[in-house]
């Protein structure tokens, strides 16, 4: 019992000591890929915080705006994740092949997440789908 009460102490500090890698910066220290990409899809909103996530392998970015959205950008100011569960994510940020998809098979519904890595890209809908598509837009997945 005492071994398992270490251990999970142990995790708990290390989760701790991770966050405390995040700090808050200014949006004009952000790479400019990123402060285009907010100018560009949110000309209206403000900037609640920005904040540098100085991760081991590189740094990344996350930004709040005053709508509720939340953008994640990895080192060079690319576009990693945005969140946007009251506003909708603009159709103009999601891939054209991916909106023609949702709007021929879901249409109406929103983008509420929308996240790129290395292998595809993933959206969450306002009617709780989220889709799972490859690098080359072919739908992968559909979860509930």
């Amino acid at each position: 019992m005492k071994r398992i009460l270490a251990i999970l102490a142990g995790l708990l500090t290390l989760v701790s000591v991770s966050k405390a890698d995040d700090r808050p910066v200014r949006f004009e220290q952000l790479p400019k890929a990123a402060q285009k990409f907010v100018k560009t899809n949110f000309p209206d909103n403000k900037v609640i915080y920005s904040v540098k996530d100085d991760d081991i392998v590189s740094p990344e970015y996350e930004v709040a705006l005053d709508n509720g959205v939340k953008v994640d950008f990895k080192n060079d100011g690319r576009l990693e994740k945005i969140e946007a569960p009251q506003a909708g994510i603009p159709e103009g940020i999601i891939p054209e092949q991916i909106h023609k998809y949702v709007t021929k098979h879901y249409p109406g519904s929103k983008y509420l997440e929308y996240e790129v890595d290395k292998v595809g890209y993933e959206v969450k809908l306002s009617n709780g789908l989220e889709l799972t598509f490859s690098s080359s837009f072919h739908l992968l997945q559909v979860d509930d």
